[in-house]
């Protein structure tokens, strides 16, 4: 059996918040978690120069993340479908307390590695499931304005929340004492206050009377909406490697390349690309989404060929300017990629496709970095850079003719 939507009148909770309300809730844990998930990135280069361990190290801590996020996606992400959204989206949010706490209390590499794996758990429960939630409390709430809205808002604040863990983690290396604990002590607390006001938010779907037997994530598509499918999957693959680039080696190739080593830059560089991207949705969101993946692909492609040019030249603004133009290229074009793939899906199987397609973008997140640092083991960081530009160049071309193709 199927789970159905909740009529705005049937939570019998003795306190609840209004539908309205709850959206904003909801947007605003989502970039919580978000943010936490991101917060590492500019520390990374403390954990190596207290435990000495090499830069492909970082790669595969930074990994770690990605594949719970992939597990997490493939066997829970769409479990909200029939269990419900706010009940998966309060799991997530626990789920990353718990994450924070082992930051604080487990810091070698190995407690790393288990704390980054947690967190993408959480990213994973929370990503698809928090997506269908915005969108169907907006529905509620404003039916009127729900899919522009709740599309732009839940985009807006995955990759906002993105960028702000960085910058906040930097800051907090550069400014304040105990860099390595004090971030995780405020997210920690940030993280239980959302967590309470999940709780208070209304619930949007109703769980069937008979429990579903539990699957692994799938997709339902018609034969004719596969292609579709594929290439909205491929742009969300080839944006979100670059953002792993972003969260994973940006502070080695500041130190190492372009010999920069103020931590609040480290964690700037990344706010300046996932803001961007950020940025870019809100700003080009009444374009046409013809005229958006078109955008889409030329900021990527300039971005790309720019990062190549900053590393070979060791030039910091052209490796700045150049992430910011590929990251509003990829907010442009996640975005589409996220609309097309929900446009495919009934409303019963919203967040089980949904699901699917943050999969494949972790994938992306995960794979291209994973190769990266095994290529750094071989070679050194500025050919292995330029050949990973260039392939995600190529994808994004690849993807973004089909997506242009299929309307």
């Amino acid at each position: 059996m199927t789970s159905t939507l909740v009529p705005p009148t049937t939570d019998r909770r003795p306190f609840r918040l209004r539908h309205g309300a709850g959206f904003w809730v909801i947007a605003a844990a989502f970039l919580a978690v978000m943010a936490f998930s991101t917060v590492p990135t500019p520390l990374y280069a403390f954990y190596q120069a207290r435990d000495g361990f090499p830069t492909w190290v970082v790669t595969v801590i930074f990994a770690a993340y990605a594949v719970g996020v992939i597990a997490s996606l493939f066997l829970v992400g769409h479990v909200s479908d029939w269990a419900g959204r706010r009940r998966m989206v309060l799991v997530a949010v626990l789920v990353e307390i718990v994450a924070a706490a082992l930051f604080l209390f487990w810091n070698d590499v190995a407690g790393l590695i288990v704390a980054r794996t947690l967190s993408g758990i959480g990213v994973g429960a929370l990503t698809a499931s928090a997506t269908a939630h915005l969108s169907e409390l907006r529905a509620v709430a404003r039916p009127q304005e729900a899919p522009r809205l709740a599309g732009t808002v839940s985009t807006v604040v995955n990759t906002g929340g993105l960028a702000l863990g960085p910058l906040i983690g930097g800051a907090f290396a550069q400014f304040l004492p105990a860099p390595l604990l004090l971030p995780y002590a405020v997210f920690l607390v940030v993280l239980a206050v959302a967590a309470v006001a999940v709780a208070l938010v209304p619930e949007t779907v109703e769980r069937a009377e008979e429990r579903p037997a539990y699957r692994p994530q799938r997709i339902s598509l018609p034969a004719s909406a596969r292609g579709a499918f594929s290439a909205a999957a491929t742009a969300a693959f080839a944006g979100f490697a670059v953002f792993g680039l972003f969260t994973s080696l940006a502070p080695s190739v500041l130190a190492g390349t372009l010999h920069q080593t103020s931590h609040l830059l480290a964690g700037a560089v990344p706010f300046g690309v996932f803001a961007a991207s950020a940025l870019s949705q809100i700003v080009f969101a009444r374009l046409s989404s013809r005229a958006q993946l078109k955008l889409a692909l030329t900021l990527m492609l300039v971005g790309l060929a720019g990062l190549a040019a900053g590393v070979v030249v060791a030039s910091l603004g052209v490796f700045i300017v150049s992430g910011i133009l590929a990251g509003a290229g990829v907010g442009l074009q996640f975005r589409s990629a996220i609309a097309a793939a929900a446009s495919l899906a009934a409303p019963e199987r919203r967040g089980e496709v949904l699901a699917a397609i943050f999969l494949i973008a972790y994938i992306g997140l995960a794979l291209p970095v994973l190769l990266v640092g095994v290529a750094l083991i071989l070679w050194p960081l500025v050919p292995v850079l330029v050949v990973f530009v260039a392939a995600v160049a190529v994808l994004s071309v690849v993807a973004g003719a089909g997506m242009l193709r299929r309307g």
